[in-house]
């Protein structure tokens, strides 16, 4: 691990969504702790769910669209194909 601080644009936006992500799941535990349906808790569950992967798919493609392509630098076309196709199967994460 580096030891510099390390920001980006995107990191203000996803400390929102994952604060977002913290009270739902507060407000889940508070449902299971108070006897709340099933369906009611697996549905916040889920909206839990995909706040923190939105989060970290946004985290992933920031870190490939500025620090990737710093330390990899100029590319030609066949090696900037492959490294669209990885940014591009990484939203699959």
């Amino acid at each position: 691990m580096a030891d510099h601080e390390h920001r980006h644009e995107s990191h203000p936006e996803i400390i929102k969504r994952l604060k977002r992500a913290e009270g739902h799941l507060r407000s889940v535990i508070a449902m299971i702790e108070d006897g709340k349906p099933c369906l009611d808790i697996a549905q916040q569950l889920h909206a839990v769910e995909k706040a923190i992967t939105n989060a970290k798919r946004t985290l992933i493609q920031d870190h490939l669209d500025h620090c990737l392509e710093d330390s990899v630098g100029a590319l030609g076309r066949e090696q900037r194909e492959a490294i669209d196709a990885f940014r591009t199967i990484t939203k699959y994460l």
